[in-house]
Parts: structure tokens; C-alpha cells; sequence
């Protein structure tokens, strides 16, 4: 069986809305878009790096899926992120999307996000990482399928926004197998559900 990772940038009041860049989210008029970048350096670029280098799979909903198509799938920089990602298999879960030719190795799983995760995780294959797709990752968390969390929480509150942990969501614990913190004060947790 597959184990089902969700790497999440934070802020310490939960947002995970508009990290990366001031336009990449602006849902119900978030204006704090491109929190995160600053926040940035070696320490966190070599704790994200552990995850590429071995092989797995990505799991994405289409909105986020959209954006890092755009982003990383036509990207040449040889970073080894922009590699991992477009070496990945990428499966998008969506009820919406005709298809998924817009990015390399990616394949489309229509159909409720809980029944074809479940049917994904069952099957051999690598592991599997969402990167994003915080209404996927809230989904798959309160069906109880993510067994790992990688949290990396950053010294800010944003007092609006989209939240990791919204609305309804089943009680879960949670052991910590292992933090950094880096040079500008992100603290990157690692959690295994128990």
C-alpha cells in the first residue's frame, strides 16, 4: 500500500493560501498573496530536497495542478524541484477537467477524491506527496487518508485567508518524527498520523 504525504506551507494563524506569488490566489479578495518566498533559504531548499530524491508520485486537485502545470511544466531551470516534478507521475483528481494532456506524465482521476485516493493508495506503485491543494488535503484528512504531514510553518500571521484546517474535521493525533528550523525561523515538522 502507497503512503500518502501532504507538504504545506503555513503561516502560524493556518493560512496556506497565495504562497508563492501576489496573483496566484486572490479567492473572497485575499491580498496578502506571496507570503513565502522571502522566507526562503538553504536550510529549507536541503529539507525539500530529501523528498526528491526518491522517486514518488504527486497527487494534486485541478486548480493547483493548473498552476504548477503553467508554472513548472515548461520550466528548464535545472532545478532539481522543476525535474522531480515533471519526472513525477502526476495524477490530478477532478470532476471538471477533460483531461490531463496540459503537463507530462500526468493522469486524470475523475470521480469522488475520497473512493479514487483510497483505490490509488491500494494499489503498488511509488508513494504519493501533495504539494498545495489544501481543499484536497482537508478532504483526504478527514476521510483519515494522509498518513504523513510535512507542516513548514512560518514566523507570520495573516489574520485572512484559507485555512489548512477548516470547517469540519475528524480528530486525529498525530506523532512528531522530526524537525528543522531554519535560518529565518520556518519551522519545517514532520508528522505520522497514529
Amino acid at each position: 500500500m502507497r503512503t500518502l504525504t501532504a507538504t504545506m506551507f503555513i503561516s502560524l494563524d493556518g493560512v496556506v493560501q497565495g504562497l508563492g506569488r501576489p496573483d496566484e490566489d486572490t479567492r473572497d479578495g485575499f491580498t496578502y498573496g506571496g507570503w513565502g518566498p522571502r522566507y526562503n533559504d538553504e536550510v529549507m531548499g536541503h529539507e525539500l530536497g530529501k523528498s526528491t530524491a526518491k522517486p514518488g508520485d504527486m497527487l494534486f486537485r485541478r486548480r493547483t495542478w493548473q498552476d504548477f502545470a503553467t508554472v513548472w511544466g515548461s520550466a528548464t531551470d535545472g532545478n532539481p524541484f522543476t525535474t522531480h516534478m515533471n519526472a513525477a507521475t502526476k495524477f490530478v483528481v477532478s470532476r471538471t477537467l477533460q483531461d490531463a494532456d496540459a503537463w507530462q506524465n500526468s493522469i486524470l482521476l475523475r470521480g469522488d477524491a475520497v473512493d479514487t485516493v483510497a483505490e490509488l493508495k491500494a494499489q503498488p506503485g511509488n508513494d504519493l506527496s501533495i504539494n498545495g491543494s489544501a481543499s484536497l488535503v482537508r478532504t483526504l484528512h478527514a476521510a483519515g487518508l494522509i498518513d504523513h504531514y510535512t507542516l513548514l510553518i512560518h514566523p507570520l500571521t495573516l489574520g485572512a485567508g484559507a485555512r489548512l484546517f477548516e470547517g469540519a474535521s475528524r480528530f486525529t493525533e498525530f506523532e512528531l518524527t522530526g524537525s528543522v528550523t531554519t535560518g529565518k525561523g520556518v519551522i519545517i515538522a514532520h508528522y505520522t498520523r497514529r
